[in-house]
């Protein structure tokens, strides 16, 4: 393969249900995040991007395809089933190979492409190494840790460790033994970590830590979580929706915090390898954070709800982007992006040619990071045709401007928002603002016939 010193180096770190509000630079007073709230100073924050699915597989496909998961039909995480009123509708359990994937297609323009971490996108035949990645740490058909984050780790793709190594920590020294391989060609590092999905585990220095942070501002007897509904999904309905309100949960905390000192190491050791100043760096996350249900570990409000909901809190993200000599150093955006654009943006920035067919539901954000304040789109749509684990209900969603409908399968009930004036969803305006609930509906229906979205059947057998 050619050489080409002139390319940057990219490296997509992506977190595994890491809320809106988890860094300190979005707003957080509990979570500490300082190398984050660096990477942010040095780049654009963007304080309006959304994750393509609230839970994790859709996303992480919709990044690698550059499509929206009920185009590709990936639209559940993968292994994921569950009914309730409604029939779970069917959904693709991999990342088809017929989809050029952005490894791939980097590939082919001259790149070392390497994953590190979570996949989540299929079995054997559809791990990294068959979507274009030379070389895979830790991608397997899991989606977290199944014996914790505390070696033995019992990940297929990933040599345990000594007894007791922490895998977030792990899985940065693999990824930092890559980046000091210098050849003279560029590379593609996708960073994938599990964290910080559950198992919440931490060591425990860093959880003593945020038990003392939590003392001192008096949020050790809190009270952080309020028991609410029945879940609605047929698998959990003895038990009831727990939301967090408040950000204090010490372990998790801790854990967010070992990220963030991860995510310093890899920084500096491009720093020490020459590197930093031809490194694009990309930080986000796959869906919201984990809010209301399996221990309720973190709070996204003002956003509503979190993972597996269609609401704010469920599929707006944290996304930062560094792109040396480009974005302006501590800007900040307010454009509603969403995981497809990542596709046509890296290409763009690697100067690849685009791929339009394959990425047709992605938009490149080199307009924004070269300082552009709107995109040329008119909306972004998700397509949920299930019942999350976390309590929420199947349903599809259109956001044009300012405003977001949410139309639920289950009784077809609309929902329309400002997001400029009520970024909580707490005020439904679709009884007094009809006329845009029939032009969204409409738009979102036109939509979803044609990618030939799933929508989910009545259930006969369901009994209450």
């Amino acid at each position: 393969m050619e050489k080409n010193s002139n390319k940057p180096n990219i490296i997509f770190v992506l977190i595994d249900d890491m809320g809106w509000k988890d860094l300190s630079c979005y707003g957080s007073t509990f979570y500490e995040t300082p190398h984050l709230d660096r990477l942010a100073d040095e780049g654009i924050r963007f304080t309006e991007a959304y994750a393509a699915c609230p839970v994790c597989s859709p996303t992480r496909a919709s990044i690698m395809s550059g499509k929206y998961p009920a185009t590709l039909g990936v639209t559940n995480w993968i292994g994921g089933h569950t009914q309730g009123r409604l029939i779970d509708a069917p959904y693709i359990d991999h990342l088809p190979l017929e989809e050029k994937s952005l490894a791939a297609a980097l590939k082919e323009g001259g790149y070392r492409t390497w994953h590190v971490g979570k996949w989540h996108l299929g079995d054997r035949p559809y791990y990294p190494n068959r979507h274009g990645f030379d070389i895979n740490i830790g991608g397997c058909n899991w989606g977290m840790p199944k014996q914790g984050y505390f070696s033995p780790y019992g990940i297929e793709t990933l040599e345990d460790g000594p007894d007791g190594e922490y895998l977030t920590d792990r899985l940065t020294d693999e990824a930092i033994k890559l980046i000091k391989q210098n050849d003279g060609r560029p590379f593609f590092l996708n960073l994938w970590h599990y964290a910080v999905h559950t198992p919440i585990q931490v060591n425990n220095e860093f959880t003593e830590q945020f038990v003392a942070k939590a003392k001192r501002l008096g949020l050790d007897h809190a009270h952080a979580i309020i028991q609410g509904e029945q879940f609605p999904c047929e698998h959990k309905k003895h038990l009831n929706v727990e939301r967090r309100v408040i950000q204090s949960d010490p372990v998790y905390a801790g854990m967010v915090y070992n990220l963030d000192l991860n995510i310093g190491r890899l920084l500096d050791a491009l720093k020490e390898t020459g590197q930093w100043d031809n490194t694009t760096i990309i930080f986000t996350s796959d869906n919201g954070g984990l809010a209301t249900a399996e221990g309720s570990p973190t709070c996204n409000s003002p956003l509503s709800e979190g993972k597996g909901w269609m609401y704010e809190g469920g599929v707006r993200e944290p996304l930062i982007v560094k792109w040396p000599g480009v974005s302006q150093p501590g800007s900040v955006s307010e454009v509603p992006v969403i995981s497809t654009d990542f596709y046509p943006t890296l290409l763009e920035m690697a100067g690849i040619a685009l791929r339009p067919e394959q990425h047709k539901d992605g938009c490149s954000l080199v307009p924004l990071l070269k300082g552009e304040t709107r995109l040329d789109r008119e909306a972004i749509f998700w397509n949920y045709p299930h019942y999350g684990n976390q309590g929420g209900t199947p349903g599809s969603s259109i956001r044009i401007g300012d405003f977001k409908l949410i139309e639920f399968f289950e009784d077809g009930r609309l929902e329309l928002y400002n997001l400029k004036d009520d970024i909580s969803e707490e005020h439904n305006l679709a009884a007094i603002l009809p006329d845009q609930v029939k032009s969204m509906k409409e738009k979102l229906t036109d939509w979803r016939q044609e990618v030939g979205a799933r929508i989910p059947q009545i259930n006969p057998d369901f009994i209450l």
